[in-house]
């Protein structure tokens, strides 16, 4: 095994040019006696329902094949990665994991998840390519199987957009230049709000414009959270901020839901599960909203980012690898999987084949105004731009949300709290042992 967090990941993530990798190695095993009787697994996971969606496997598939998989509901985001983690250092850890894409590259780092390639038959023909590139990471390896993804659209109030005379943005200068007119015409509304609480977001929009954050050179990493594409984005936001064209407070407080369900904010960058946020935050303006592509740095682009998804993961600790796999495969490329994955756990499925059948021939209740809805989304969501995480995302996030906060609060250089985030991202790099050049 490589002796340093650095060498193991970027072993990994140079494999496809080196062959079999010591991770890969890790992670792939003989399960063929192991998996022959009987196999009972156990799934960490924090969607909602998640135990009624595997009892139709336990019924099913599992049954005929003799394995059974048993729920273990569990907090998401940093703690459940931390207990992950904690669990693989005793040798303890579960056999599947429901991981987030931006958590893989850290769990991959730890040899905590395995390398399933061989156990997942042709799943990767029932994704997008940039959502299968989440699960890869660029490699001939393939360290989970994608459950849910988060592609980004534009919403707006088509009521409230007709009586200011306003048109959809296709554009980022059409959205500049809507958030303008608004302001004149209504000084006291708002086209929307930059949050310096959603690090997400932001991401998701340097993803869009092109930015890759994290990755290899040679046997290095190279960390550009400040590379030009997300300078563009940070000096966009930034700008609209400091003139006082958009607002910015952050999102999901009473004040923010006030201010959609009033009319005094009247769009919203989002992702497609935003209509679940809208019931509750907007209650009183359901039927109003409407969806549409995310506008676009230049008009001939068409390219999305994403914000949200995981995935299902198999951990290196798993006695049942091949049994696992088999499992994860199933539970998101399987049409009955996916139609109780939406009905139970309210997710919206990576799977292309999926998006567009049982819950989502018809749109979310809120938008019953858009027949179209999932149709759309189905077509955005092909247009979903790779990603490019790394082993700490979770020191990026945390150093993004107190430095674009303080700029946002001020109304401050954005770009300058940028390289914040990048200085801190690679100190934290080097402090675990990972070798980076910039």
């Amino acid at each position: 095994m490589p002796h340093t967090k650095r060498r193991r990941l970027v072993t990994t993530v140079v494999a496809v040019s080196l062959g079999a990798t010591a991770l890969a190695a890790c992670g792939s095993s003989d399960d063929s006696k192991a998996d022959s009787g009987p196999v009972s697994l156990t799934y960490w996971a924090w969607a909602p329902g998640m135990d009624k969606v595997v009892d139709l496997w336990n019924k099913g598939e599992g049954k005929k094949d003799q394995i059974t998989v048993t729920v273990k509901k569990q907090a998401s985001g940093d703690t459940l990665v931390t207990k992950i983690l904690t669990a693989h250092k005793a040798k303890n850890g579960p056999d599947l994991v429901q991981a987030e894409y931006q958590a893989l590259p850290t769990l991959v780092s730890n040899d905590a998840v395995a390398d399933i390639s061989k156990n997942v038959g042709d799943a990767k023909s029932k994704f997008a390519d940039g959502v299968w590139q989440q699960v890869t990471l660029g490699t001939d390896a393939v360290y989970a199987v994608p459950q849910d993804i988060g592609p980004m659209m534009f919403y707006y109030r088509a009521d409230l957009f007709k009586k200011y005379g306003l048109t959809v943005p296709t554009t980022w200068d059409e959205f500049a230049s809507t958030a303008r007119a608004l302001k004149k015409k209504a000084p006291d509304t708002d086209l929307t709000t930059f949050s310096a609480n959603d690090s997400g977001l932001f991401a998701g929009l340097a993803q869009q414009a092109g930015a890759k954050w994290w990755t290899t050179s040679g046997d290095k990493w190279k960390v550009a959270i400040n590379d030009a594409a997300t300078q563009k984005v940070a000096k966009f936001w930034g700008g609209l901020v400091k003139e006082g064209a958009i607002d910015n407070q952050p999102m999901y407080t009473p004040a923010w839901n006030k201010a959609l369900n009033t009319g005094k904010q009247i769009a919203w960058v989002s992702a497609v599960w935003a209509p679940g946020t809208l019931t509750t935050a907007a209650p009183d303006t359901k039927g109003k909203w409407a969806m549409a592509p995310l506008p676009q740095w230049s008009a001939s682009e068409d390219v999305t980012g994403s914000w949200g998804g995981s995935s299902t993961a198999v951990t290196t600790d798993s006695k049942h690898q091949e049994a696992a796999a088999k499992f994860a495969a199933w539970l998101n490329t399987d049409g009955d999987a996916l139609n109780a994955l939406a009905k139970e756990s309210g997710i919206y499925p990576a799977s292309s084949s999926a998006q567009l059948s049982g819950a989502f021939s018809n749109p979310p209740e809120y938008f019953s105004n858009q027949a179209d809805f999932y149709t759309d989304a189905a077509k955005i969501a092909k247009t979903t731009a790779p990603s490019a995480w790394g082993p700490n995302v979770n020191v990026a996030y945390t150093s993004f949300n107190d430095a674009f906060g303080t700029a946002a609060k001020n109304k401050s250089d954005f770009v300058t709290a940028l390289n914040t985030m990048q200085d801190a991202t690679v100190a934290d790099m080097k402090k675990q042992g990972f070798e980076v050049s910039q």
